[in-house]
């Protein structure tokens, strides 16, 4: 109930404050939650810099690679890009997969990818569904690797600052 609840606010959602609000609302909320299947932290710091470090890089690479949507530079977007980033990644990557984790690693991973391509579809269509899969699919891994959801919403806060231009 509250997966389908948060789905569908991230799905109706638009760019903008009121949207930041919605995505606020959702990642609080998904911190809140208990979820069922607690996976322990990895706690090597060298690890979890590691794959922050392969996943921003992975993202730079995208971005330098293939032409993507460039967003002007302003103090708004990075605010709202950043707030957008970690809460998302704390409905995705700490409740949904905490949630998905009980039916093993690989079954939260795409899960959770598949839903945040999924709700992206509203905001960029269907063309950039591909990237998405694939930014959730790393950003599911990251989770997996570090067992924690912060390396993730650290590189998605990257992965949105490289959007702008």
């Amino acid at each position: 109930m509250v997966a389908a609840a948060g789905l569908a606010a991230l799905t109706t959602r638009e760019v903008g404050w009121d949207a930041t609000a919605v995505i606020l609302a959702v990642g609080a909320a998904a911190v809140l939650m208990p979820h069922d299947h607690p996976i322990p932290a990895r706690t090597d710091p060298r690890r979890w810099i590691s794959v922050v470090f392969l996943g921003a890089l992975s993202f730079a690479a995208v971005r330098a690679l293939i032409p993507t949507l460039t967003l002007p530079a302003t103090a708004t977007a990075v605010v709202t890009g950043s707030i957008a980033a970690v809460a998302e990644e704390a409905f995705f990557r700490r409740f949904l997969y905490g949630w998905l984790s009980r039916w093993g690693p690989a079954v939260a991973i795409v899960g959770s990818a598949l839903a945040f391509a999924a709700v992206h579809v509203s905001l960029y269509g269907v063309a950039a569904l591909p990237i998405d899969l694939g930014a959730g699919l790393l950003l599911g891994w990251q989770r997996w690797a570090t067992g924690s959801w912060t390396a993730p919403a650290v590189t998605h806060v990257i992965a949105n600052l490289l959007t702008l231009g």
